[in-house]
């Protein structure tokens, strides 16, 4: 009796999820302990924030909060109303975003299949045989026999050496990792959103720029024409005159065509037509995203970024997955049985005396197999190394993209700056450079160089207040940001289907 229960215990303790995978161990960061300090990285916004008094100072500068991008709710950071109904729509019809869920219900339905693989199957069976023997082989001349049967059919794999538990974690993990993949996908929408909007608002005013660009050029052009046309100007004035508005026709059109098609981007992004109903909008100017979001340590990124943790469950899935291919070494036990009746009238299914069972323990221990078991631990081996690689690379990857939003965020407030003061110098030098030509002091030359510089110091500016928006939003997506909608909100599981 002591013996049986003892088989009995053992039986339960393999049953019960014992495996034959290695013991697995997160691999170390293969970066510093630290993001990089020192140069632009001590420049950071709440260290040396602008002064709003000054000329040239950085609009939307905000109190520091403290709080960790993750912990920022997307509506708190992006604060145009527009923008928000924007990625709000997105978050509903996006079909990317939709293949990401689906792929992830479908891992989880593909989990549940594998994990059935470790209770027995029961099955309702009922059966009628009916042949005929050849008469010089028959009994008593009987040609024709009938059987019916009806019952129960049991089968079950004694998971003694863990290949189903080791299937079953692999499985596991593969969908913690297509669930993190999902979390990554709406993340990466909430930062694609915003910034196609931004891309939409800088052509809006590099449209405006370039329509007073082409207006002022038709002017001059006009004043320039009639000097000529009286001959108090040259061909050459007239000549350079043209070029400034037929460059800024040209440049009208491509702008045109431009914001069009980012128009196009950011409805492919919503999964919708642009609603008319949208609540007015910030101006590219006035976009009061955060500055001050924490960067943490590099070590945080794990448990913030995703894709870090996708890549980590997808180590995991190719850890157990050794832990399937030790076991096919090992013998495979199953116990087969059934229990019914057996009668050759249909009628005497349920009389006394037509009980029928059977039970059919089988053990299959492999002997040869060409090499494939020992082949399949080696895949199984360097597949893990591969999810290694690719881990530790999501890592690096991660790190670099901080230190490059970090790097960005400290230079871009000065470079604004300095770009804003350039744009008026440019204005004044225009501005004078018309008035000593309107009095002979000056050739058409000098107008045209400061009207081009004008246009283009104008442009570069509105350029860099949209890349450095951009940068925050990118920042505040590699640090995790994106996932809740509002500061506080219970975060939602990463496998949440809504």
């Amino acid at each position: 009796m002591q013996k049986h229960t003892l088989i009995a215990v053992a039986v339960a303790l393999f049953a019960a999820g014992c495996t034959m995978a290695p013991k697995y161990e997160r691999p170390a960061p293969p970066v510093t302990a630290t993001f990089p300090a020192g140069g632009v990285y001590d420049t950071q916004p709440g260290a040396t924030q602008p002064d709003p008094q000054k000329p040239g100072a950085m609009a939307g500068a905000r109190i520091p909060n403290g709080q960790a991008a993750a912990d920022i709710g997307w509506r708190d950071f992006f604060v145009d109303p527009r923008m928000q109904r924007l990625i709000e729509i997105a978050l509903k019809n996006n079909r990317d975003l939709r293949v990401s869920v689906l792929t992830m219900q479908a891992s989880q339905a593909q989990f549940r299949i594998v994990r059935a693989g470790l209770l027995p199957t029961l099955d309702a069976a009922a059966s009628q045989t009916k042949s005929r023997t050849p008469k010089d082989l028959s009994l008593f001349n009987q040609t024709i026999s009938n059987s019916y049967s009806v019952g129960l059919n049991a089968s079950w794999e004694i998971d003694f050496f863990g290949r189903i538990q080791s299937l079953k974690d692999q499985a596991l993990a593969q969908y913690l990792a297509t669930a993190q993949a999902r979390k990554a996908a709406e993340i990466s929408l909430v930062s694609q959103v915003a910034n196609q909007y931004l891309t939409v608002l800088e052509l809006d005013d590099l449209l405006k720029v370039t329509q007073g660009t082409l207006n002022t050029a038709q002017e001059s052009y006009r004043i320039t024409r009639l000097q000529f046309d009286n001959g108090t100007g040259s061909e050459l004035d007239l000549r350079q005159a043209q070029t400034v508005v037929e460059q800024a026709s040209a440049n009208l059109q491509s702008q045109a065509r431009l914001r069009a098609q980012a128009e196009n981007a950011l409805v492919v992004l919503l999964g919708e037509p642009l609603p008319v109903d949208l609540p007015a909008g910030l101006t590219l100017g006035n976009q009061n995203l955060l500055t001050d979001i924490p960067a943490g340590l590099p070590a945080d990124l794990l448990a913030r970024r995703p894709d870090i943790m996708e890549a980590e469950e997808n180590l995991l899935a190719a850890n157990a997955n050794i832990g399937a291919a030790r076991a096919a070494f090992f013998p495979k036990v199953s116990l087969t049985g059934s229990f019914g009746t057996l009668s050759p009238t249909l009628g005497g299914l349920f009389k006394p005396g037509s009980a029928a069972w059977s039970f059919a323990p089988s053990i299959t221990v492999p002997i040869f197999e060409g090499g494939q078991n020992k082949a399949n631990l080696d895949l199984a081996n360097i597949q893990k190394n591969v999810q290694i690689a690719t881990y530790e690379k999501a890592i690096q990857t991660a790190f670099r993209e901080v230190a490059d939003g970090l790097a960005a965020r400290g230079t871009y407030d000065q470079q604004i700056q300095a770009l804003e003061r350039n744009a008026y110098a440019d204005q004044r030098r225009l501005a004078l450079s018309d008035l000593r030509y309107m009095n002979g002091v000056d050739s058409y030359l000098s107008v045209l160089t400061a009207q081009t510089d004008l246009y283009s110091s104008q442009q570069s500016l509105i350029a860099a207040r949209m890349q450095r928006l951009q940068n925050l939003v990118t920042l505040y997506q590699a640090l995790g940001g994106g996932w809740i909608e509002h500061n506080g909100d219970q975060p939602r599981p990463a496998d949440a289907k809504g």
